[in-house]
Order: C-alpha cells, then structure tokens, then sequence
C-alpha cells in the first residue's frame, strides 16, 4: 500500500509541476524542476508505474500483475521517447544526471 501511495503522490506531484510550467500567456517549452523531475525525466510517468506496481504487490492477483507489466512496457517506452526528447529539444542545457526511467540508473 505504501508503494501504492508514493507512486500516486509522485504521480499527482509531477503532474502538478508540469500543469505549472508557463504562466498565462507564456508560451514555449521549459524544463520541469522540482520532485522526481531531479531525477528523471518522465516523472509523472515513472509515478505511475510505481503506483500500479504497489497495486499489484498488495492484491497479489494475476490480474493486477499482468496490469503492472503492461504499464512498465507501455509507459517504459514513453519515459524513453520523453528522455530522448529532451535531450534533443534543450541539449547541454538539460540536466545530464537525469535519467530515462529508473532513478540513478538508466
């Protein structure tokens, strides 16, 4: 339940950073700061899989397993895309410890 809840506060937490990166009338992309943002770049995607991953760890049903998995997949490749992204859209300007999808590592 625990991981359930970290991966939901995450989840909510970058989603609230990045509904708050322009002021009204700005336009343009900026990079998210802040949370999990230190650490990866699809943080309120990783938050996500977190979430349905502690799902899944606390029912301990085949369904909810199968769920968790197709999450990591499908939302494991837009943590990369959103990475290389990045990467392309800001170059040397975007933070060089931020990773694709699992903090410190990859």
């Amino acid at each position: 339940s625990a991981l359930f809840a970290f991966g939901m506060a995450t989840n909510v937490h970058s989603d609230y950073i990045l509904r708050n990166l322009r002021r009204p009338g700005e336009t343009g992309y900026k990079i998210p700061q802040g949370g999990m943002f230190e650490y990866i770049s699809g943080a309120n995607l990783w938050g996500e899989v977190v979430e349905w991953l502690g799902f899944a760890i606390a029912t301990q049903t085949p369904g909810a397993a199968v769920f968790s998995l197709f999450c990591l997949v499908g939302i494991g490749g837009r943590c990369v895309a959103t990475h290389g992204w990045y990467l392309r859209k800001f170059g040397d300007a975007y933070p060089q410890q931020r990773r694709r999808m699992i903090p410190f590592v990859w």
